[in-house]
């Protein structure tokens, strides 16, 4: 049984965790963290971090930015894993992080869904044949109207994913309106769209001559990404200090 301290657990993202979690045999959530305590989760809630005394095996975070150099000191000074999904962390704060994983396990992955990160390790090995034959590669994300940030972080690690696996020759152009030219060889096109109430949709697209293969990512709903959150809490309870991600959670499937 994996002991789960839930960061954030009054949002969306840790009310969906919730919900899961009470019906897996495997894991339970001891305590919650959250700047207002309004819910019967069926677990304590703490406003503030520092009073929880609760024992656990790893917290999973989902809160907000500005939390999170409260989350890094707690999980060094109790010495308790942390899965952290928060987003929009500054230069300091992920450099606080990388420090911290030097004491701690530390696990952060752009996308949480074990689909992405399948997909991430698939196109490694697409892009090593399809890149030397010539094929073009084209990324289309597809996210909901309230989404503020474009490309979307997924997007990018995808590129990179690809980029990575081709020795890094190639670069991202987000916008081709300003040119009149042919498109060059070495280059990743990443398009976002938005609208609607798309939870988030991911096409990598390796066109060539006569053929088009597209490996394509649907998520119906944000379940995707608090299941994988929570398979990345059981794989980093008891893990050495370290920095970890999604493919280390694969690789231990």
């Amino acid at each position: 049984m994996t002991r789960m301290i839930m960061h954030g657990c009054n949002g969306h993202m840790g009310q969906v965790i919730t919900a899961l979690v009470a019906a897996d045999p495997e894991a339970e959530i001891v305590a919650g963290i959250d700047v207002v305590d309004n819910r019967d989760n069926g677990y304590p809630v703490f406003t503030n971090l520092a009073d929880c005394d609760v024992e656990a095996d790893v917290i999973i975070d989902f809160a907000a930015a500005a939390a999170v150099d409260g989350l890094l000191y707690y999980s060094r000074t109790r010495k308790i894993p942390v899965v952290l999904c928060t987003t929009g962390l500054d230069e300091q704060q992920l450099a606080d992080m990388k420090a911290a994983s030097a004491e701690v396990a530390i696990l952060k992955s752009a996308n949480m869904s074990l689909g992405i990160n399948t997909l991430l390790k698939l196109l490694k090995d697409a892009a090593r044949v399809f890149g030397p034959a010539g094929f073009d590669i084209e990324i289309v994300e597809q996210h909901h109207r309230l989404k503020v940030d474009a490309p979307s972080g997924t997007a990018l690690a995808l590129a990179d994913s690809v980029n990575d696996a081709l020795g890094g020759q190639y670069d991202y152009v987000y916008d081709r309106s300003a040119r009149r030219e042919k498109r060059p060889d070495k280059e990743i096109g990443i398009s976002a769209v938005r609208g609607g109430t798309i939870v988030g949709e991911h096409d990598v697209i390796f066109a060539g001559t006569d053929e088009v293969i597209t490996f394509k990512h649907t998520a119906y709903s944000k379940s995707v990404f608090a299941k994988g959150a929570i398979e990345a809490a059981k794989f980093l309870a008891g893990q050495p200090a370290g920095m970890y991600d999604m493919a280390d959670v694969i690789a231990a499937k």
